[in-house]
């Protein structure tokens, strides 16, 4: 039975000492064993946030990895570094890092391929523009980017597939998808795991919402059948308010 997941993408933010403050704040929280917690620091502070949660349920992932396995690729991260300091989750297919790095679902194939190589959970994002929901093209958008870049995998394999619907404009702009559209495309990407493996697969999968959940909306946008907790960006940088937001999922 699939679980909540409440996931806290802190992006280029907080500094060392930052990154261990809001970690001490977040540990004392009970949640239920019903959810699991998941902090992403930036690369800087994985092995002090993975030795910050040693004790505790709070889980730790990266933001990043690279495709490949080691070369001469300035800057980069590879599973394999990540493996070795204890990180076996990563976020794949940000919408920054789509809109900014050029990331396309051909080269996320490969960085998702990579990742389950290592036997790294994966949590992976994407969604449509504000110009293609204007359009009416959101599906059709949402099933481009699912098929090029998860289809191929094995239906054993999506037991390490967690996905992440982030409309792009309600993510940082304080729109927020209503409930009903965050459940409709949900509903609808389930569908669509279904139609290509089977229902048991489909049922098993994650599927977070991103895009400017706040303690406010939270627990209305979590209570969706097929909304399956969110993946937090500004609000998971205030311990009270990702506090407030894990106890809605």
């Amino acid at each position: 039975m699939r679980k909540k997941i409440v996931a806290g993408n802190w992006k280029m933010n907080n500094n060392k000492r930052e990154t261990a403050e809001l970690i001490q704040a977040l540990k004392p929280l009970n949640f239920s064993t019903d959810v699991r917690v998941m902090i992403a620091p930036a690369f800087t502070h994985l092995v002090q946030a993975e030795e910050l949660t040693q004790v505790g349920r709070i889980e730790v992932l990266a933001q990043n990895m690279n495709a490949s396995e080691s070369g001469a690729f300035t800057g980069e991260i590879s599973a394999g570094m990540l493996h070795s300091i204890g990180i076996n989750k990563v976020i794949l297919g940000h919408s920054e890092r789509r809109a900014y790095y050029n990331e396309t679902d051909v080269a996320l194939k490969q960085k998702v391929e990579t990742a389950l190589t290592h036997d790294m959970e994966v949590v992976f994002c994407f969604g449509e523009e504000l110009d293609q929901r204007k359009a009416g093209t959101h599906f059709e958008v949402v099933q481009t980017q699912l098929e090029t870049a998860l289809f191929d995998l094995s239906a054993s394999q999506w037991s390490k597939i967690i996905l992440a619907y982030e409309p792009v404009w309600a993510i940082g702009t304080g729109e927020t998808a209503s409930p009903d559209q965050a459940q409709e495309m949900h509903a609808f990407i389930r569908g669509l795991i279904a139609s290509k493996y089977i229902q048991e697969v489909s049922d098993g999968v994650s599927i977070l919402y991103g895009g400017s959940v706040k303690p406010a909306n939270a627990s209305s946008i979590f209570s969706q059948a097929d909304v399956d907790g969110g993946l937090i960006g500004g609000a998971a940088l205030n311990a009270d308010d990702f506090t407030a937001i894990i106890q809605s999922a």
